[in-house]
């Protein structure tokens, strides 16, 4: 049986993540709006993992014994100035991201929760991988100043993005 505690915090992710789901479509809209089908292809793609995301966390939930509680999803962030921005603001909510699972590991650690920490261990590796992806891309559209021949090659590059769901 789950703390309340790590229920509660476990229950704010859920809707960290299904806020990111909610996100990253609103950035597949911006793109496909700015005519980059390969950029918004990566954000459905992400879309997809944080739709993952959340259902292992509320599956996990109820594995516990727990109660999912969901809460409102705020609005996300429609307009943007480029494609540079579009990655350099994911790239910032990844490593929110990061920092709310890391303070759930410490909370599940706190409660001597070694289920919660086993299942979160996969969580704080994904993050890496989340990070690094985001910030690999805004180095590349810097690289190419988000123009040009370097932006169609870096769309068409994106558009051959495709969810896998892991084996866990």
């Amino acid at each position: 049986m789950l703390a309340q505690s790590l229920q509660d915090r476990i229950n704010l992710q859920i809707n960290r993540e299904i806020y990111s789901e909610y996100l990253y479509l609103s950035m597949a809209a911006y793109c496909e709006a700015q005519g980059l089908s390969g950029f918004a292809n990566f954000f459905k793609i992400q879309v997809q993992e944080e739709h993952f995301h959340a259902m292992r966390f509320f599956d996990f939930v109820h594995e516990r014994g727990g109660r999912v509680v969901l809460d409102a999803i705020a609005q996300p962030k429609v307009d943007f100035n480029s494609a540079l921005e579009v990655f350099e603001l994911s790239y910032k909510h990844e490593q929110f991201i990061t920092k709310s699972i890391n303070e759930l590991m410490d909370l599940a650690i706190k409660e001597n929760d070694h289920a919660t920490r086993s299942f979160l261990n996969w969580f704080v590796d994904e993050q890496v991988e989340e990070e690094s992806n985001m910030d690999t891309i805004i180095n590349h559209l810097r690289l190419i100043d988000g123009k040009g021949h370097g932006m169609l090659m870096l769309d068409r590059e994106l558009a051959g993005r495709v969810f896998t769901p892991p084996t866990i």
